[in-house]
């Protein structure tokens, strides 16, 4: 019989000798390292001087109680998986060492197989705990560490509406350009409520027809439609207890706005081709960057559901009206991505300070991350000079494509699309401005975004 890998740490505490040393050699056996001890004030002791991944705990040790043990040792190691052993099993019992958090429960006489189980099983639970902590490091350096300090006084305000809001349930819409951050000041949100140990869920509206969005919002049923091969939970499901953020929410079709209005009002839902009522508890945070009463004058958003959704409301202002915090998040973003490249400690000159601070900033904090990491990648001086940056940053040159100039039809709509967007209060003022419909500009924008 092939042993685990070896490595895995057991702690063995139980008052009949013959107990302790019988699975004491088992364990051995399975490529572990025992200790093995016969009262729980050794147990004790035993964790003080090192770490257990596993521990079999008897549940009459003399006149103590195993199931007393249990939680004194979680306080200590709350990874530890607890395996409850005795020879009195009953079903109070077993239960009683669940709740007090008890890993498993094994009844006495055991077989060498049923401890091979029980460690492979423990080996298992410590690669997956690993391989999580390994995605949390990817993930942690591939983004910057979420930092909400601010000098501005607009985003101060935002932040101190957004800490109000994260003590009650309230639908909370996030309004503000496209960049500006809203995703994380959903999260931000979420991490401040008593859901935090619950699921964030996050839909990106406009990515999704209106049948995937609704499959993706309540899941469906088998056969419901093409491609449905079987049950489906949605996100509302998933995210039961927690938080769901609808991104760009005021691209959703009417027909589902409908749905969405009636799960706000009160919390019940169906599966698309079933007939079951289900219910959950989710708070509801969504972000937009149209003019929704403008949408609701045109018919393209309803009324009632503004009311829902917007009990609590947060202005994310743009970049360009919080000047002072531009240069603070470009050093961030300098560290950052200098240490994922290797580069040993770049500054800003002076003048590129002065170029950073000048330029509006139309693509808001994720423009500002993309031009210092480009720069990063292209400017190979410590000190980063005006030259690091695109031209069209640079005090007196273009700033993009000229009338006349040699450029492309194309590339002049965008140029001026863009310009206008900057200057713009909202979505819908840009698009009266150009003369175009919102829809339009939107999908243009977002092909920019993307190009």
């Amino acid at each position: 019989m092939d042993a685990v890998k070896p490595g895995l740490r057991a702690l063995v505490i139980d008052d009949e000798k013959n107990i302790r040393a019988t699975l004491s050699v088992c364990l051995e056996g399975l490529g572990c390292e025992a200790k093995a001890v016969g009262s729980g004030e050794a147990a004790l002791a035993a964790q003080q001087a090192r770490a257990f991944d596993l521990a079999f705990v008897d549940l009459r040790l003399g006149s103590e109680s195993g199931l007393d043990l249990v939680p004194k040792l979680l306080e200590a190691s709350p990874n530890l998986a607890i395996v409850v052993i005795t020879a009195y099993a009953t079903i109070d019992s077993a239960v009683q060492a669940i709740k007090r958090g008890a890993w498993d429960y094994l009844p006495k006489p055991f077989t060498p197989a049923q401890i091979r189980l029980l460690v492979d099983r423990c080996a298992e639970r410590l690669q997956t705990a690993h391989r999580l902590a390994d995605l949390e490091s990817m993930l942690a350096s591939a983004a910057p560490d979420v930092d909400l300090s601010t000098e501005s006084p607009k985003m101060r305000a935002a932040l101190e509406t957004l800490d109000r809001a994260a003590a009650s349930d309230a639908p909370v819409l996030l309004r503000g350009e496209t960049g500006t951050g809203k995703t994380v000041l959903a999260r931000a949100l979420h991490d401040r409520s008593a859901r935090t140990r619950k699921p964030f869920a996050v839909i990106n509206c406009p990515t999704l027809s209106e049948e995937l969005l609704a499959s993706e919002l309540f899941g469906h049923a088998r056969g419901a439609f093409t491609g449905a091969v079987k049950d489906q939970q949605g996100r509302v499901e998933a995210a039961d207890g927690g938080t769901l953020f609808l991104d760009e929410i005021g691209e959703v079709a009417s027909g589902l706005q409908a749905k969405l209005l009636r799960f706000l009002q009160d919390k019940k839902y169906e599966r698309i081709g079933e007939s079951l009522t289900r219910s959950a508890d989710v708070r509801v945070v969504t972000a937009t960057n149209r003019d929704l009463e403008a949408d609701i004058r045109a018919g393209r958003f309803r009324e009632d559901l503004l009311y829902r959704l917007n009990v609590v409301e947060v202005r994310v202002p743009p970049l360009r009206e919080r000047p002072e915090d531009i240069l603070p998040m470009a050093r961030r973003f300098l560290r950052f991505f200098a240490f994922n490249l290797g580069r040993n400690d770049p500054e800003l000159s002076p003048a590129s300070e002065d170029l950073l601070r000048a330029h509006p900033w139309p693509g808001n904090v994720r423009e500002l991350r993309n031009t210092i990491e480009r720069a990063l990648i292209l400017w190979p001086a410590p000190l980063l000079e005006p030259e690091a940056f695109p031209e069209r940053m640079r005090e007196g040159k273009p700033a993009g494509p000229q009338v006349g100039g040699d450029w492309s039809v194309e590339a002049l709509e965008k140029e001026h699309i863009q310009k206008v967007l900057a200057r713009a209060k909202t979505l819908e003022a840009a698009a009266e401005i150009l003369g175009i419909d919102a829809s339009t500009l939107w999908r243009k924008r977002k092909k920019y975004e993307e190009g």
